[in-house]
């Protein structure tokens, strides 16, 4: 774990210095750029303009660089906030600096080039935009250099974008070929056309076959190239258009004014689109709250497709009959192994889920692993709830289970051997009638008496444990049966149908804990049962005229209902104001 630690304290020092570095050469090139600027004539605004652009860029790659220090998208931004300066050098009188500004005046555009091809994933994906950029990089540096030893800033006054008439001279200037300045110059601008012809095609293709999801990552680059396009179209024109507005006009002003914050906004686009998918990933925290443990495919669909982003998501959950992920309309999904799928098992290894998503998606390893965490979190949720309302479930049924088999012991066992033995008794006292001694006849009946009571307490004990009736006639007769034994008058409204016997029973006691709270705490004149089916689940009700406040916190009688209803998805609703009765409802599954 020290080691650990020092590794990444080690990383973090060197991203830092990195990051530094890269500040103090956008400060440094930003600077020198203004100067050089500045002394070929250009104004304040135009200062700040050209600043703005510059520093944007590399403000905004340190912030993606930081962020996301694996994706190469922050250094290109820095790169280009950097390089955007270069040109201005050709407004210095040293000629070393205006050789320099001369030949890599356009490095910035081949770099621009390069990030929007390489967005978002920070790399170049085809043979096409690496050939590409390879032809920008090349243009600039062999091209650029060709032109420079061509530029002779004398007499090509107006080969660059300053309006410097004593700037220079080029150090690199060759004067015997100053002839070929012209055609070369030329050729140099129409190649820089071509490249961005083919790439504005390279990503009209790109975009044209990406999914929904790609798209949305691509919409920064098509910012970039919009706004390179206007850059280049920009001295078209008002070359070609010479009416539209004068130097220094109002229509100038504004289409520039317009370009420059257009550039300006551009490199924030793409950091917005690198952080856009950290809030992705921040979104995760919340999957596992919205799915909650609802093994609802459509909902855990919904909640993916929002995190990712993604409509064209399938998703499959592990069906371990069918040994197969299965998606909300009962289809196979397969093929795990292949690009845009993702599978989620569990902990142990058991295979939980399959996302069948965007492919582009997998460019951003760090999100899926999030949501494939977030999903499996989410599915052992739902899981180990499952194993543990089926382990109450099971429960409940064992203890039913366990009445029945008491209720039918005591009945057939010890209720049949005490009905024997009263019958027994009671043939004795009619031997005893004419007996002489009345202490034995006396003692016969406190017999025959003793035994009638030990068989009444017997069926009630039995009663309470499992009534019979419930089990050979249903819930209905049952409840009949209970209202007549009641202490105070019950009313029984309740549909003559029978149900699971889980059901039956659940719902039953359920009356039972009802009838005895009205009886012993609620000081209830009546109560009205009512047992009905409605939508697919027995719907039992309770109402009495007591004095109402029941509490279910403070009763164990009642939380023990809510329990055992629980167990078999089961809902117990207690409606009780205080004076104003108490009304219990317990809504149970009966198909």
């Amino acid at each position: 774990m020290p080691y650990r630690v020092a590794v990444d304290s080690q990383g973090e020092r060197a991203v830092r210095l990195r990051l530094t570095g890269a500040a103090a050469l956008a400060a440094v090139s930003g600077g020198a750029g203004a100067w050089a600027y500045a002394r070929s004539g250009a104004s304040a605004a135009d200062l700040v303009r050209d600043l703005a652009v510059g520093w944007a860029y590399a403000i905004a790659g340190i912030v993606a660089w930081r962020r996301r220090p694996a994706n190469h998208t922050g250094r290109l931004m820095v790169a280009e906030g950097i390089t955007w300066f270069f040109g201005n050098l050709q407004g210095t009188a040293s000629p070393a600096l205006f050789a320099f500004g001369a030949w890599w005046e356009a490095l910035n555009m081949a770099i621009l080039l390069h990030l929007i091809l390489s967005f978002p994933e920070g790399r170049l994906t085809s043979v096409l935009t690496r050939r590409l950029v390879q032809g920008a990089y090349g243009l600039v540096a062999v091209g650029g250099l060709v032109r420079t030893l061509l530029f002779d800033p004398a007499t090509q006054t107006g080969a660059t974008y300053l309006d410097c008439r004593d700037c220079g001279p080029n150090l690199l200037h060759v004067p015997a070929w100053d002839g070929l300045f012209g055609p070369f110059d030329a050729a140099y601008h129409a190649a820089g056309w071509v490249l961005s012809v083919v790439a504005a095609v390279a990503i009209v293709l790109r975009w044209r076959h990406a999914s929904a999801a790609r798209r949305r990552a691509l919409l920064p680059a098509w910012i970039g190239i919009g706004v390179a396009t206007v850059f280049l179209m920009w001295d078209m024109l008002f070359y070609v258009v010479p009416w539209f507005g004068g130097v220094g006009s109002l229509p100038e002003q504004a289409v520039y004014l317009m370009s420059d914050l257009a550039q300006v906004a551009v490199p924030f686009a793409f950091l917005a689109g690198l952080l856009r998918m950290r809030l992705q990933r921040a979104e995760v925290s919340g999957l596992v709250i919205d799915i909650g443990t609802d093994s609802d495919p459509a909902r855990l669909r919904d909640a993916l497709v929002r995190v990712l982003g993604d409509p064209t998501l399938r998703l499959g959950l592990w069906d371990e009959e069918r040994g197969a992920y299965v998606d909300g309309a009962g289809r196979e999904l397969g093929g795990a192994q292949r690009p845009g799928r993702t599978a989620v098992a569990a902990a142990d290894g058991r295979p939980l889920a399959l996302l069948h998503h965007d492919p582009a998606l997998d460019e951003d390893p760090e999100l899926l692993a999030s949501v494939a965490a977030a999903l499996r979190l989410a599915l052992e949720n739902v899981w180990l709830r499952t194993r543990a309302k089926d382990v109450a479930t099971r429960i409940v049924q064992a203890a039913d289970a366990e009445r029945g088999r008491l209720e039918r012991d005591l009945h057939d066992g010890a209720q049949t051997r005490l009905v024997f033995a009263l019958m027994s008794v009671r043939r004795v006292q009619k031997g005893l009638t004419d007996h002489p001694d009345a202490t034995l006849r006396e003692a016969a009946d406190e017999a025959e008496s003793s035994l009638r009571l030990a068989i009444d307490e017997l069926r009630g004990i039995a009663q309470g444990i499992h009534p019979a009736v419930l089990t050979r006639e249903g819930l209905a007769a049952a409840l009949s049966t209970l209202a007549e034994e009641a202490a105070l008058p019950v009313v029984v409204a309740a549909e003559p149908r029978r149900y699971d016997p889980l059901v039956e029973s659940t719902a039953y006691f359920t009356v039972c804990e009802a009838l005895s709270n009205a009886a012993k705490h609620a000081d209830a004149r009546a109560v009205s049962v009512s047992a009905r089916h409605q939508e697919g689940r027995l719907v039992v009700e309770t109402v009495d005229d007591g004095v109402g406040g029941v509490d279910l916190a403070r009763g164990t009688g009642l939380r023990g209902l809510a329990d055992r209803l629980a167990a078999v998805d089961g809902v117990l609703h207690i409606d009780s104001p205080a004076g104003g009765g108490t009304r219990i409802r317990a809504e149970l599954p009966c198909g």
